[in-house]
């Protein structure tokens, strides 16, 4: 969505709001589109005291799976997307403002990117998912298993000793 902000930056006070989805067919983590729809952006623009800052909301309905054992996860995921505007850097090294050359302003770009800093890094159905049994595959959150626990190959001499008395 490209915003026109003339307005904005030449009037004190002045605010633009806004409201559209944006499309995500492009956002993949590792070759998968987690998110089940257009993503919904809401907010606004405005000039307080001469210094313009974009405000908006990101809401986006997605489906994962948990990290451990695989389930089927749908989460809402809310982002906040606030920074502020300017029309040249005094200081180049300076991160913390958005430089806005020729009055326009494409929220794409801004707002995926704002997403997909705000993902999880891990994604879990529950806070104590067990996952799964590493010998036979079993979901361990619906029922035990009943492997046998490997032993390590560095203990066997001892598992050896322990038989034998």
């Amino acid at each position: 969505m490209i915003i026109e902000l003339e307005p904005v930056f030449n009037n004190i006070g002045y605010e633009k709001s806004f409201d559209y989805e944006l499309i995500t067919e492009d956002c993949q983590i590792t070759g998968i589109n987690p998110f089940i729809k257009p993503i919904a952006v809401k907010g606004f623009v405005r000039n307080r005291a001469g210094i313009v800052e974009i405000k908006a909301q990101a809401i986006a309905d997605m489906q994962l799976f948990c990290d451990r054992c695989a389930a089927e996860i749908y989460k809402k995921l809310i982002v906040p997307i606030n920074h502020v505007l300017v029309t040249k850097l005094n200081n180049e090294d300076n991160d913390d403002f958005l430089v806005v050359g020729d009055m326009r302003f494409d929220l794409d770009p801004l707002a995926r990117e704002d997403i997909l800093l705000e993902l999880p890094t891990k994604v879990l159905c529950r806070d104590d998912c067990k996952g799964l049994c590493p010998q036979c595959g079993k979901n361990l959150n619906q029922e035990p298993c009943s492997c046998e626990k490997p032993i390590d190959p560095r203990l066997e001499a001892l598992r050896q000793l322990l038989d034998n008395n």
